[in-house]
């Protein structure tokens, strides 16, 4: 497996890991905060729960080699960057920033003709 595939594969699990601590950090706090709209509150936490096994059955799939995984791949990351530059421009630099350098390098990386030769896509 080329470098790159496998550092894309790594930065995705990554991104997946992430999202699944930020869901155990929702459900926590849907179960003891007072929210305005419980039902909202746990709407968001679904997604962000799914989108953390979506990203982790990515991860897996681009380390197995499996050619479908790679274009998800890629616009999962392209929305990525208008929430990264909402978390910048709205003070939250510090998050939204590695954000931003993760979901380019993925793309990046995922683009290289290293990683669609292992993946055999042309």
């Amino acid at each position: 497996m080329p470098v790159q595939l496998r550092w894309a594969a790594g930065l995705v699990g990554g991104e997946a890991l992430g999202a699944a601590a930020l869901a155990v950090f929702l459900g926590y706090e849907d179960i003891t905060g007072t929210a305005t709209s419980l039902r909202s509150a746990l709407l968001v936490t679904g997604f962000v729960v799914l989108m953390a096994a979506a990203l982790g059955a990515l991860a897996v799939a681009l380390y197995r080699r499996q050619s479908w995984a790679r274009s998800p791949s890629i616009v999962v990351q392209l929305l990525l960057l208008p929430s990264a530059y909402v978390m910048i421009s709205s003070g939250l630099a510090w998050l939204g920033i590695p954000i931003g350098i993760a979901a380019v390098a993925v793309i990046g990386l995922l683009i290289s003709s290293a990683s669609r030769d292992a993946l055999g896509i042309r």
